[in-house]
């Protein structure tokens, strides 16, 4: 049985001292995992930039690349600063996919579907994983919280509560859909872009702070990494004293003959 899988004493609840650590841990989890301030800005710069200009000129060609000009900025600046690029990398995809089926259909609206997709996509995702017992956001969490998959078979009160974050996700991303969808077919670019941008930020910051309320008051995460490494050591110190004890009675042995 191997450390990942063996159960664990004593991980229903976190020991009393340990609570805030426990939630100094889940804040800087989320805001790793999901880009904190900076990443939020990133991502809502280049659809109101967007949505800005269509709304003065009605220019889908010039809306479209001044939205994925801002996004290669945004990439070149975390890039010059030696930040890690990966919000704002999935940033430019995600505007450059909207940009390409908007020139491709020559609708303004198009600049909007893949995201729209994309969120009706991930909000599928988070339910389903959860029916399958690997919550989603126990899958993205996880290698943060250095824990893996350990919450699976051995962290059972960690496991509900990434349950009850995935279902929170899941059922937000739900209604923004409910409401991004019909706006889509009946309203105007200019409409659907403004309301894109507003809910762009609220549900987000809903759907974080839930999934921190519901890991805050979870068992504290299991550091695999910590257990193999001391499994290692001790292997290591198991083998030098059986070397040790090996030389000694080889010694013993020599001084007995001599």
């Amino acid at each position: 049985m191997t450390s990942l899988d063996k159960p664990t004493e004593g991980t229903d609840q976190s020991p009393p001292d340990e609570t805030g650590d426990v939630r100094a841990v889940t804040e800087a989890a989320l805001f790793e995992a999901f880009g904190g301030v900076r990443g939020m800005v990133e991502t809502v710069v280049p659809g109101l930039l967007f949505v800005a200009i269509f709304t003065v000129n009605k220019n889908l060609h010039v809306s479209a690349i001044a939205a994925l000009a801002v996004s290669l900025v945004l990439v070149v600046v975390r890039l010059a600063m030696k930040d890690t690029v990966k919000h704002a990398f999935s940033g430019v995809f995600g505007v450059a996919f909207g940009v390409a089926f908007a020139m491709f259909t020559g609708n303004a609206k198009d600049f909007y579907l893949p995201g729209m997709l994309y969120t009706l996509g991930l909000a599928l995702a988070y339910i389903v994983t959860t029916l399958a017992g690997v919550p989603l956001i126990g899958l993205i969490l996880g290698p943060v919280f250095k824990e893996n998959l350990s919450w699976r078979t051995r962290n059972p009160g960690r496991k509900k509560a990434y349950a009850k974050a995935s279902w929170a996700w899941g059922l937000i991303l739900l209604a923004k859909c409910a409401i991004l969808f019909p706006l889509y077919w009946w309203s105007d670019t200019a409409k659907l872009g403004w309301v894109l941008v507003i809910l762009k930020i609220p549900p987000f910051l809903l759907a974080v702070w839930l999934t921190w309320v519901f890991l805050a008051k979870a068992p504290a995460p299991i550091d695999v990494f910590a257990e193999m490494e001391a499994e290692e050591q001790a292997e290591k110190e198991r083998k030098e004293a059986l070397a040790a004890e090996g030389g000694e009675t080889s010694g013993g042995r020599h001084r007995r003959e001599a």
